[in-house]
């Protein structure tokens, strides 16, 4: 099964995370299948980014988020729907 999930990256103490679909019996940051974003946690304000398009076509594809990336995507959602329509 494919799971959505963070791949560490960084040095020690100074950890950064990518956002990716793989397999998920491969290990943390071994193999995968795209990277849909990033995350730090260290950062201030908007700490990540997702390619929502991207996780939807994996979610339709039957992959599974992990508890993390959940709430990120609950976050992109309620960002965007919160943001103002721009009129031209």
């Amino acid at each position: 099964m494919v799971k959505i999930r963070l791949r560490r990256t960084g040095r020690n103490n100074t950890a950064s995370f990518r956002v990716v679909a793989t397999d998920e019996r491969s290990p943390r940051d071994g193999k995968f299948l795209e990277i849909l974003g990033w995350y730090d946690p260290k950062q201030e304000g908007e700490n990540f980014k997702l390619d929502m398009d991207r996780v939807a076509f994996w979610q339709s594809k039957g992959a599974q988020l992990s508890d993390t990336v959940a709430s990120m995507v609950k976050k992109a959602k309620k960002s965007v729907a919160a943001a103002p329509a721009v009129q031209a």
